[in-house]
């Protein structure tokens, strides 16, 4: 019965998407990529793909830099068209996916603006999906106060900033708290929205997948701050109120000191287990074990029906496969063909 609904306002959208998903290069067409021998071999195998000719205007040389580029614009147009075709409430779910970006956006034009750094230069850098219309006025902003009053109260992002006033100067590690919180103060607001306005089974599968996100971010959180004069209590509050790892994994993880307390905390959660051990007998690190669980997630979030959770695990497989698109460019380009086949398989 919910997928009679659901297909109402929904169904061109899923359907889109289940689409652009069986786009997503397959096992064999990473293998072709792996066997070339220079960046222009590598766009002639893209082209039998469903990226065809997506660096067709690009003259020569090719660099690695600019098939990034090119591949990620493809994926932000896709984006783009189906938020255009959205109606409430998947309209304010592609919305929330887009804060986590503007997040990263507005603490990368403070960092800029405290370094110095040319205003043109940074704007650059930020995330297409994470744009806003006063985003360039963040780098006249000198304390978090006024950055507030000025440029973020009329965006999004407004509510989540009501932790981070009173914040200290404006140097590295206090703009990494912020950005930190606001990201907490995000995916909490993001986990209740999907918990009380989609229905079942997406609010199911997007809870399994914000509360992989939140226990990633807490283990960073923790491994970041050694070395640090951040307080336990002061990191606990920079640590998600949800996931696997909440709440024992986060008292834990708030008062480790070295590598072996986070293993501890973390081994408590089955997922996590052995992160730790095979990061000192294998290539892996530990960021590769996220993004290849991450993908076991968004995989299985697929053998789902009725659910706006493929969206989101659409677009993360897709991030993934430019990652590693320009793994194997940079390999090839830096002739390091031993290590092509590091890249984290999608599905």
């Amino acid at each position: 019965m919910e997928g009679l609904f659901f297909n109402i306002d929904f169904g061109f959208i899923e359907g889109l998407v289940r689409g652009y998903r069986n786009g997503l290069l397959t096992q064999a067409q990473y293998m072709n990529l792996t066997q070339c021998d220079t960046l222009e071999d590598l766009k002639l195998q893209l082209s039998a793909t469903e990226y065809a000719n997506f660096l067709a205007n690009v003259p020569s040389p090719l660099s690695t830099s600019i098939i990034q580029e090119k591949a990620s614009e493809k994926l932000y147009k896709e984006f783009n068209y189906i938020r255009a075709q959205a109606v409430e409430p998947l309209a304010k779910f592609m919305d929330y996916i887009t804060y986590g970006y503007m997040i990263d956006n507005v603490a990368l034009m403070i960092t800029g603006t405290i370094h110095e750094r040319d205003r043109s230069e940074i704007l650059e850098r930020c995330h297409p999906l994470g744009w806003f219309d006063t985003l360039p006025a963040l780098s006249v902003a000198t304390d978090i106060e006024s950055l507030y009053k000025t440029v973020l109260v009329d965006t999004p992002l407004a509510p989540y900033f009501k932790d981070c006033l009173s914040a200290d100067d404006l140097d590295d590690l206090n703009i990494e708290i912020i950005r930190n919180t606001l990201f907490k103060a995000y995916l909490e607001d993001f986990y209740e929205f999907c918990q009380t306005k989609i229905s079942y089974p997406g609010n199911e599968v997007m809870s399994k997948l914000l509360e992989f996100e939140a226990d990633r971010r807490s283990i960073n959180i923790s491994l970041n701050s050694f070395d640090t004069e951040l307080a336990a209590d002061d990191k606990l509050k920079l640590l998600p109120n949800f996931g696997k790892l909440y709440p024992n994994g986060n008292q834990l993880l708030s008062r480790a000191e070295d590598i072996d307390q986070i293993k501890i905390a973390v081994e408590q959660v089955g997922e996590y287990k052995g992160f730790f051990d095979s990061m000192n007998s294998s290539d892996k690190t530990l960021e590769d074990h996220f993004y290849q669980l991450e993908m076991d997630l968004c995989r299985d979030a697929f053998a789902q029906q009725f659910s706006v959770s493929t969206i989101w695990s659409w677009i993360k497989s897709r991030e993934q496969e430019v990652r590693n698109i320009t793994w194997i460019a940079e390999c090839i380009a830096q002739n390091q063909k031993e290590r092509i086949n590091n890249y984290i398989a999608v599905y």
